[in-house]
C-alpha cells in the first residue's frame, strides 16, 4: 500500500505542481509582452491561459499533500523532522500561491483584458480607461520574485523528500 500511495503522491506532484511552477514562471514575461503590445490580442490570450493553468493545477495540487500525509502515516514517519519541515514549507508555498501569486496574476490579467477591450472600442479620453488598474513592469517583476520564491520552496521540499535527512526508513 505504501508503494501505491507514494506513487500517487509523486505522480501528483509532477502532474500538478510542475505545471503551476512553469506557468507561474511564464506569466510575468508574458504579461510584460502583453503590456508592450496593447494591440496584440494573442499576448493577452497567453496571459489568460497561463492564469487558467495556474488556477486549475493549484486546485489539483491539493492531492499532493493528501497522498503525502497518507504515505507518511503508512511509513510511520509523521514525526520525523524532515517531514515536518517539508509540510511547513509546503503550507508556506501554498499560502504564497493562494494569497499573493494568484491574486496578482488575476489583477494583471484583468487589467490587461480591460485595457485590450477598451483600446479597441474607446478613445484615450474614455473614463473607463482612466479607471483601469495600471499594470506596470514593476508589478510583473514583483510577481516574478514571488513566483521564484514559490518555486524555490518546492525545490527545497523536493530535495527534502528525496534526501530525507536523519531518516532511517527505506522505501
Amino acid at each position: 500500500m505504501t508503494a501505491f500511495l507514494l506513487s500517487v503522491h509523486v505522480l501528483a506532484a509532477i502532474v500538478a505542481i510542475g505545471p503551476v511552477s512553469v506557468a507561474a514562471s511564464m506569466f510575468p514575461p508574458a504579461a510584460r509582452r502583453a503590456l508592450a503590445a496593447p494591440d496584440d490580442s494573442r499576448a493577452v490570450g497567453t496571459v489568460r491561459l497561463l492564469l487558467r493553468i495556474c488556477r486549475v493545477y493549484a486546485v489539483v495540487g491539493v492531492v499532493v499533500p493528501v497522498f503525502g500525509l497518507a504515505t507518511a502515516k503508512n511509513m510511520g514517519v509523521l514525526g520525523d523532522m524532515w517531514l515536518i519541515v517539508s509540510m511547513a514549507l509546503t503550507a508556506l508555498a501554498a499560502l504564497l500561491l493562494v494569497a499573493f501569486v494568484l491574486p496578482r496574476q488575476t489583477a494583471i490579467a484583468e487589467s490587461l483584458e480591460q485595457r485590450s477591450t477598451e483600446d479597441g472600442g474607446g478613445g484615450p479620453g474614455d473614463v473607463a480607461v482612466a479607471a483601469a488598474p495600471a499594470v506596470t513592469r514593476e508589478a510583473t517583476v514583483r510577481l516574478a520574485m514571488l513566483t521564484g520564491v514559490f518555486n524555490l520552496l518546492w525545490a527545497v521540499v523536493t530535495v527534502l523528500m528525496i534526501v530525507r535527512p536523519g531518516s532511517t526508513t527505506g522505501v
